[in-house]
């Protein structure tokens, strides 16, 4: 059987939440409880988004995103004050990890993310996460910068790396 990607609807917010509270915590991706449900209720009032993807019934992955003009500082100067995307989290259950399906729910949220008029998509991760950094490579992500964060990133270096991809007008 296939997995099949969809747009998340508000019905699908608690198994979205079980699948990022279930496989979204490790060593490298900082999830704190409040921000986690904040950005659940995001999604189910539509402030933000999500692409999930689906094998027969079960939710397997998902990716969660939004508009936002938190990465400014990163933007060109005549694109300062312009929107862009932000991919918050992209998580893969482990029986269905290595297999692409972490690239394919990134490419999904690029594309919506473009289709939208979006020119540049943010993502972060931890420095040393390795296959969060093949993924978004993968992509077309580009670093732009990396810096200290020790409490969001209290393991290994502690440091957050930015990564940006340019879509095509």
């Amino acid at each position: 059987m296939a997995v099949r990607l969809a747009p998340a609807r508000g019905v699908d917010v608690p198994a979205l939440a079980e699948l990022i509270l279930t496989h979204g915590p490790n060593a490298w991706n900082w999830l704190p409880a409040e921000g986690v449900q904040s950005h659940l209720r995001d999604i189910a009032a539509g402030r933000a988004r999500a692409v999930l993807a689906w094998h027969g019934r079960q939710l397997v992955g998902a990716a969660t995103y939004c508009l936002t003009d938190q990465f400014r500082h990163y933007q060109a100067g005549d694109r300062a004050d312009a929107q862009h995307g932000y991919v918050c989290e992209v998580v893969v259950a482990p029986e269905h990890a290595g297999r692409g399906l972490g690239s394919r729910l990134l490419g999904e949220v690029n594309s919506r993310l473009a289709a939208l008029g979006v020119r540049e998509i943010y993502i972060d991760r931890h420095e040393e996460n390795a296959a969060s950094a093949g993924m978004m490579r993968k992509a077309g992500f580009e670093e732009v910068e990396t810096f200290a964060e020790p409490a969001r990133r209290p393991h290994g270096s502690g440091r957050t790396t930015v990564c940006r991809l340019t879509c095509r007008p």
